[in-house]
């Protein structure tokens, strides 16, 4: 699915051919860098990182430790449309009272000799989000051909963030070099994520600084892993798990810390992740509120004899109160009593106070992590603390498992949010231990027409009367579509995607039909249709699921995720008038991949009183192989080809 290898401390000699020229000092351009013009792999781009160094290091300062980073680059603008590639934004973590500082930094415009450099004025920092702020400015003088080159020395009170590396980014990079010298009492998970191979991959044991105060010298471990000639990485491909969990890059995150009289355990084992979880006042603690939502809840949701039904009525109950504060919440600090007092929160308060209020009612709960889509899956190599952004409640009952989110207001129990449809998670039993657990997505999401069109030969149109059914996360995404926009709105969203070329002529929501998982719709649209004395052309499809493939590229470098199984089945009645017969129908087609993992099936029949048309495109899993690509692509585009280009074709008989 994706490659994340844990890299080993060993010594392993690959030859990087553009590494021979050493390191390249500030201001210096070299041949290459001035002749450079376009990178043949990717002749697009717009703009080439021509070098990309990073060094990791630790210092001892007034008896602390601190962890520098130094960053040097050169970017060169090959088009117009590679001018954004000159605004720059560097991150610094902390508070008012501990955080990260640039000690120097240093940037210069190159244009055919000139040098243009940036002036102390046009640095400014700016507060993107809590605990973070970013120093931000512009290269001047910005022109084709451009070389951009800036360094900067960042200085940081928290040892235990060694940040890893980045190779891959949204332009090409013809070479990127990670360095770090890490104290050997300081013990580091890494993982090289992403297909791309390493061009050096060095580790040695050297002597490296003097702590304050003390005569011992520290022996370091001293890392350079690079790559050269790495490719853009593609952001644009459709049905997409979070670039994350390909995009090539290094990941660090500290294990454990051995002092002079003991060690200090970060992540060494799960038990050892899950006894900082269980004693984390932010999660764990958060646990203890049984008594506390105990008596906050209805009574009468407490007394419901089944289990089932009581854990779906506390859900509604926790869904109803809250409203999502857009925060997730995991590492910060979360206050359970004055969210709910508030009626306000993010993630982890609001689901577990869910948790609270399951453990109340005495249904077998457990608090779950896990990451949302974009951030990537959490690694299954080592223990992680990291890796982790999401909070879910797992419940049991009667043997079936149930996974629950409480912040959207439309999601049925047990229907996730799709930012949470991330395959996998890690259930906290803090008296078991944790383990694994399948994220496994909602099965049942229908999107299903079905109609009656009947032609009118004296107006020269066709009126349709079609009934919609929206089931699982479609149902979802329309409730949560029509919250935001009025009727009206509505229909012209309609026109502009599914209903193309018609005009709305009613609409109706089928109440009676309509319940927190399906929603039916009635609406009756009409549309022009050509004919001549003897004959009728037709285009059968007055609904259109899809406007385009999503699927142009020959090949895919990675999976296909949509999330969630998902079946749309297009069925229209079409009335044949009196006194014309059928000359002409659509082709059938029927694809399939594997067994019956993906279908699309069109086909037509007659009876010389009415046409019926079938048409139905289904998903019975999410995720795909990009080797299975080459057929959800012909299934996309054979999809699209009979929702657009279908024709049927009527003579007078």
């Amino acid at each position: 699915m994706l490659y994340k290898s844990p890299l080993l401390i060993v010594f392993v000699l690959i030859h990087c051919v553009i590494q021979a020229q050493g390191i390249e000092k500030f201001g210096t351009l070299t041949e290459n860098d001035k002749s450079f013009e376009v990178f043949e792999e990717d002749p697009d781009s717009p703009a080439v990182v021509l070098y990309e160094r990073g060094e990791f290091f630790f210092i001892t300062k007034d008896n602390r430790q601190f962890l520098v980073k130094e960053y040097h680059t050169k970017i060169k603008i090959l088009k117009e449309n590679g001018f954004p590639y000159g605004n720059i934004s560097i991150p610094l973590l902390g508070t008012q009272d501990i955080h990260e500082d640039i000690i120097e930094l240093k940037a210069t415009t190159h244009n055919n000799g000139l040098k243009t450099e940036l002036k102390e004025d046009k640095i400014y920092p700016s507060n993107s989000q809590a605990g973070v702020v970013e120093i931000k400015f512009t290269f001047p003088n910005i022109q084709v051909g451009s070389i951009l080159e800036y360094k900067y020395v960042l200085i940081s009170p928290f040892f235990s963030n060694l940040e890893g590396w980045l190779f891959q980014s949204t332009i090409p990079k013809l070479y990127s070099e990670f360095n770090a010298s890490i104290p050997y009492n300081f013990d580091y998970n890494r993982t090289l994520i992403g297909d791309l191979e390493l061009c050096s991959n060095e580790i040695k044991m050297e002597e490296c600084f003097h702590a304050m105060g003390n005569t011992y010298i520290f022996l370091c471990e001293n890392l350079q892993y690079a790559m050269e000639n790495i490719p853009a990485f593609d952001t644009s491909n459709e049905y997409m798990l979070g670039a994350a969990n390909y995009i090539s890059r290094l990941e660090f995150e500290l294990s454990r810390v051995k002092g002079k009289s003991k060690k200090y355990k970060y992540s060494t084992s799960w038990e050892d992740v899950d006894y900082q979880f269980k004693t984390d006042k932010s999660l764990g603690k958060q646990l203890r509120y049984k008594g506390f939502f105990g008596r906050k809840i209805p009574n009468h949701l407490l007394k419901e004899k089944n289990q089932l039904i009581k854990a779906k009525n506390i859900y509604n109950f926790v869904r109803d109160h809250y409203t999502w504060n857009g925060g997730y919440g995991i590492y910060g600090q979360s206050k359970l009593k004055e969210a709910f007092d508030d009626q306000k929160g993010n993630v982890a308060e609001i689901n577990m106070s869910l948790i609270n209020l399951l453990n109340a009612a005495d249904i077998k709960v457990n608090l779950m992590l896990t990451s949302t889509r974009n951030m990537g899956l959490p690694k299954k190599t080592y223990p992680t603390m990291s890796d982790f952004n999401y909070v879910l409640a797992k419940v049991e009952i009667d043997g079936q498992e149930y996974l629950l989110d409480a912040t959207n207001k439309h999601h049925p129990f047990g229907i996730l949010p799709f930012r949470a449809l991330n395959h996998y998670g890690r259930v906290m039993d803090f008296k078991k231990g944790s383990y694994w657990q399948e994220i496994v997505p909602h099965s049942e999401n229908k999107y299903h027409v079905r109609g009656l069109l009947e032609i009118d030969l004296e107006t020269a149109s066709s009126n349709c009367l079609m009934e919609i059914t929206k089931s699982g996360h479609h149902a979802v995404d329309h409730f949560e579509l029509k919250e935001k926009i009025e009727d009206e709105e509505y229909l012209n969203y309609l026109s502009q995607t599914m209903l193309q070329g018609v005009e709305v002529l009613s609409y109706t929501e089928q109440e009676k039909k309509t319940t927190e998982k399906s929603v039916t719709e009635r609406i009756n649209v009409q549309r022009d249709i050509q004919s001549t004395r003897d004959l009728i052309y037709l285009n059968p499809f007055a609904f259109q699921f899809f406007k385009g493939n999503p699927f142009l590229e020959e090949n895919r470098e990675y999976p296909i995720d949509f999330g969630y199984p998902q079946n749309f089945k297009y069925q229209i009645n079409i009335k044949i008038p009196d006194g014309f017969k059928v000359l002409e129908l659509p082709q059938k087609n029927f694809i399939k991949l594997g067994e019956d993992l993906a279908n699309l099936r069109f086909y037509t029949a007659d009876d010389n009183k009415q046409i019926t048309l079938n048409f139905e495109l289904s998903f019975a899993k999410s995720y795909f192989e990009k080797e299975d690509y080459g057929v959800l692509r012909e299934l996309f585009k054979k999809a699209v080809e009979a929702q657009n280009n279908s024709l049927i074709v009527l003579k007078k008989a």
